[in-house]
């Protein structure tokens, strides 16, 4: 036996190492030594049957293992596949412009941005209010500032904000939070004035901004329900008690009524959103937000300048939306994409409705037309005594993308970028339909299509066979295609505002022309062409819709922003906005018409 004297010493000596612990196997080498430990102790052979039956499992893991590459390799398939299909749907049907190899990250930051988000080029994301867009984009601009307010403040507390983004109304608690101030130091505005539609002296700011920090959204009713806001919850007349009387040298100025008064205005200016006041169900209207607005307006001896947007309000490249078409009119767009214009490619946009449409009994059996003038209906009835008092000096009908009287041929949702043609908005059934009557009328039932070569949204002139210096746009092919799409346009002035003129037979209308001047100075005027105006420097393309506007005694306004565009930009996209301004005008006033700036 050992002396245990020894045995201690032995445990105490420090030059013994203790042994270290083996590793514990992983994976599929934990399964081959469990398969050989198995097969030992079952059948109780040698080591060196142990060992070859450990080499045989190491085998059969490293076969494990390729066939889980493989597996791998499927799964990766499989999610690029899935992947390549949901981009194919948003470039198709959403109208998104995703890269040619974009990934999920590229899908989330489409959406985000279709939700309203930002999202800068190192991806970080976050949310704009609408109205400081407008305050960053027109700080320079004191009466627009002014009716940006009026406006946002309208649709906002109607729900125009809520349709598509998902979020609560405002409650007349949270419209009181709001904090308002505005910098009094103003630059000269590039957008020019109508000195008859807007008072001559105005010199002040007033800008109400939301605040972010402090602005809760409870729970309210849905966007048109019958309990509408009062008129303090759409215009508070926020006051502070340091600066009740007096603003001299501050920076902060009252708004609502009171700033009417202090502002010394004889005008106001505010927009009828289709897209809130009809918003939920076909011909149920809800004005009662508007008709507490207008009140308070008439308090102050003012007049009104009414705009009906029947179109998308509010969108830009890297803006929110502030009123969407009505929801009804979008539900039904999901069964019928057709009532949208749609370019070659097959992609539709949702800022109106087709042209196509404007005889057609697709709405819930009425035609566009019909919905239109329904809707200018309810606003004559519901505010026939504003009418009789003189409250409205003007009304301006919105026919078109972003108001303008033409085609959506440019687009930024599309894609395009300026000084980019455009392209074709026609390829929806409808106005094919129309484009195979005017072709078989014409004896040419092969020219009911449209160019092959008319090139992509942000093509140049030379770049295409059909806008090129002789180019297939003055073929006999071109001009009776030319003059149709055209027509098609000047067709769907006439039509509504027809009715327009029979719902407000005293009252001012205004009409909008876009002023599209680059590419003036080419032999086609490629983007006039895709705009729907057939204007070659060998034809005047104004004068047809003019003779429209002149039939039905409407006022036409035209804006060019681009007189002062700089040399390099114009030389490089030939254009020239003092050539388009002067022919505009000198075909209005040919015509007769009354024109405002």
């Amino acid at each position: 036996m050992q002396n245990p004297q020894s045995s201690t010493n032995a445990n105490q000596d420090p030059t013994i190492q203790p042994q270290p612990q083996p590793r514990r196997p992983r994976g599929f080498d934990a399964t081959a030594a469990v398969a050989a430990v198995a097969s030992v102790s079952n059948t109780g052979t040698p080591s060196g049957t142990a060992a070859a039956s450990s080499g045989s499992s190491s085998g059969k893991g490293k076969r494990e293992r390729e066939k889980e590459k493989e597996r791998t390799k499927l799964r990766e398939r499989h999610r690029r596949a899935i992947t390549s299909r949901m981009l194919a749907g948003f470039r198709q049907y959403g109208n998104f412009p995703l890269p040619a190899r974009g990934d999920m990250n590229d899908v989330l930051a489409a959406l985000a941005r279709e939700a309203g988000w930002t999202v800068e080029p190192d991806s970080t994301t976050y949310r704009h209010s609408p109205l400081l867009n407008i305050i960053n984009n027109n700080n320079n601009n004191i009466w627009l500032l002014f009716a940006a307010f009026i406006a946002y403040w309208t649709s906002f507390a109607l729900g125009a904000y809520s349709v598509r983004s998902g979020e609560s109304l405002l409650s007349a608690s949270s419209l009181k939070n709001c904090s308002v101030k505005a910098t009094l130091d103003c630059q000269p505005s590039v957008v020019r004035i109508d000195e008859s539609l807007s008072p001559a002296s105005l010199d002040s700011v007033v800008i109400a901004e939301r605040d972010t920090r402090t602005e809760k959204y409870p729970s309210a009713s849905a966007i048109n329900s019958v309990e509408c806001l009062e008129a303090d919850q759409i215009i508070q007349d926020v006051q502070s008690t340091e600066h009740e009387s007096d603003f001299t040298g501050t920076q902060y100025v009252p708004t609502g009524a009171k700033s009417f008064e202090l502002l010394k205005c004889r005008w106001s200016h505010c927009r009828l959103l289709w897209g809130i006041v009809e918003s939920w169900n076909p011909q149920k209207y809800v004005w009662c937000g508007y008709r507490e607005l207008f009140n308070i307006i008439r308090e102050f001896k003012l007049k009104i300048q009414v705009v009906m947007a029947f179109h998308e309000y509010g969108r830009t490249d890297s803006a929110d939306v502030l009123s969407f078409l009505p929801h009804w009119i979008l539900e039904m767009g999901k069964e019928n994409q057709e009532i949208f214009f749609t370019d070659r490619e097959g992609r539709r946009t949702t800022e109106c409705l087709s042209w196509g449409i404007d005889k057609e009994r697709v709405l819930n059996g009425r035609t566009g037309v019909e919905v239109y003038f329904d809707f200018m209906r309810s606003f004559r009835t519901e505010f026939d005594d504003l009418f009789a008092e003189g409250l409205f000096s003007a009304l301006e009908i919105r026919l078109g993308p972003s108001g303008e009287l033409r085609y959506p041929s440019f687009s930024e949702r599309m894609g395009w970028r300026y000084p980019g043609i455009g392209e074709f908005q026609f390829y929806d059934k409808y106005l094919q339909q129309s484009l195979r009557k005017a072709a078989k009328k014409r004896g040419h039932s092969f020219w009911a299509r449209g160019p092959d070569n008319a090139g992509q949204y942000n093509s140049r002139p030379h770049e295409t066979g059909f806008f090129c210096e002789r180019g297939d746009y003055d073929s006999y092919y071109g001009r009776f295609f030319l003059h149709w799409y055209s027509q098609s346009l000047a067709d769907h002035a006439d039509n509504v505002l027809s009715l327009a003129s029979l719902a407000f037979d005293e009252t001012k209308i205004i009409v909008k022309v876009p002023a599209v001047y680059w590419w003036y100075k080419t032999s086609s005027h490629a983007a006039e062409l895709t705009a729907g105006y057939y204007n070659p420097t060998n034809r005047d393309g104004y004068s047809p819709v003019f003779e429209v506007l002149k039939k039905h005694s409407v006022t036409m306004k035209f804006m060019c922003s681009g007189l002062q565009v700089c040399s390099y930009e114009s030389d490089e996209a030939f254009a020239d906005p003092e050539g388009l301004s002067w022919q505009v005008l000198n075909s209005a006033w040919d015509q007769g018409l009354t024109v405002a700036g």
